[in-house]
């Protein structure tokens, strides 16, 4: 039996490497309020994802929920979204005020279908909020187009595609804002941690004062805002992580090649398929586990947690239909959606597993154990 394999691992620096990253703070005192870390990670941040504009976050859910807020969407209206997704997009388009109507999704690559969006759009949609699942680029031309002609915003979650580009740009380049996610689980993590990326540069005054209580002066307040400021110790972490980001990419990529390899011809196992145009960041190695495997999706995942072996269903159940939400909105038609999540399954994968232990999750999916 294997030692216990969680499904993702934070990376981290070595212990040497952040201790004396963060030695300048105990003669500065100053762990917070956009300090001289926060500002040079916005600022690395901006180079490395090749964006123009960017607002660190706490983490990704306040990224997320403060750039919806951002928009000033009227209270009560919809926006078009996709179920499958963690729990974190629904609940900020919801705790925004705002009515979730929710999409189907493509059986490919599990992002949003484009196709089906124009046919849930009413007098009340002011947005779409679509997902790049697994970092899986959504069809971005088509949606622009449908935003475009229906004058919609588009806030991508780009929560798993830190590091993506689709045609030769980074992936926060595209829609009126994206969101990332820097969560201690994440490729790219600042142990707790968000941004939003946008190219209008009033929105960056308008985050500002969200994040900030709205204060822009010792005894100026402009705003109603709430606290979702990065400290100075996520800061530093994100920067040691940032030296070190190719690196991890690289060892990730060599442990999904592995999978991608002796998975690639199991009866009953499939994989998503991903954008020729769009570059992989290898946050993740789903499967899809179809009826003529050798067991259920459940049943495998039981099997390997009794070898030590943790994976996650991820995303099941749908977000729509989720205690919190179920028969409080339209959940119809989702068919595809449902089918991808009662099939999926996220294998173990970070830079540092074992390649032995990548060998051994493999063959035991593929023996079918």
């Amino acid at each position: 039996m294997l030692n216990k394999i969680l499904v993702t691992r934070s990376s981290m620096p070595s212990y040497e490497e952040y201790i004396e990253a963060i030695k300048p703070l105990w003669d500065t005192h100053q762990l917070t309020n956009m300090g001289q870390y926060h500002q040079e990670l916005e600022r690395r941040l901006k180079e490395y994802l090749n964006i123009p504009e960017l607002s660190l976050m706490v983490n990704g859910h306040m990224a997320l929920e403060l750039a919806i807020q951002s928009f000033g969407f009227p209270e009560g209206a919809e926006v078009i979204t996709t179920p499958f997704t963690f729990i974190s997009t629904t609940h900020a388009i919801v705790r925004n005020h705002l009515k979730p109507v929710f999409c189907d999704v493509k059986m490919d690559d599990g992002t949003i279908d484009e196709s089906k969006i124009e046919d849930l759009i009413t007098e009340n949609t002011v947005a779409i909020i679509p997902v790049h699942v697994y970092g899986n680029v959504c069809n971005v031309e088509k949606i622009k187009e449908i935003a475009d002609k229906y004058s919609l915003k588009v806030i991508y979650d780009a929560a798993h595609a830190f590091g993506v580009e689709y045609k030769n740009k980074g992936i926060g380049n595209y829609g009126d804002a994206s969101v990332f996610s820097f969560h201690a689980t994440k490729v790219f993590n600042t142990i707790e941690g968000g941004a939003v990326a946008f190219s209008n540069p009033k929105l960056y005054d308008k985050l500002y004062n969200l994040k900030n209580f709205g204060i822009r002066g010792e005894e100026l307040v402009t705003d109603v805002g709430a606290n979702a400021k990065m400290n100075e110790f996520s800061a530093i972490m994100g920067l040691c992580n940032l030296n070190h980001i190719e690196e991890n990419f690289e060892e990730r990529r060599k442990r999904y090649d592995l999978y991608k390899k002796i998975l690639g011809n199991v009866k009953g196992i499939c994989q998503f398929e991903s954008s020729k145009e769009a570059s992989c960041n290898y946050a993740y190695f789903p499967i899809l586990v179809n009826d003529d495997y050798c067991m259920t999706r459940d049943e495998l995942y039981d099997q390997l947690r009794e070898h030590n072996i943790y994976s996650r269903k991820y995303f099941y159940p749908l977000t729509s239909d989720q205690a919190c939400f179920k028969n409080k909105y339209k959940n119809d038609n989702l068919d595809i959606a449902r089918e991808i999540a009662s099939k999926v399954l996220v294998l173990p994968l970070y830079a540092d597993l074992e390649m032995e232990n990548v060998e051994e999750i493999a063959n035991f999916i593929s023996a079918g154990y």
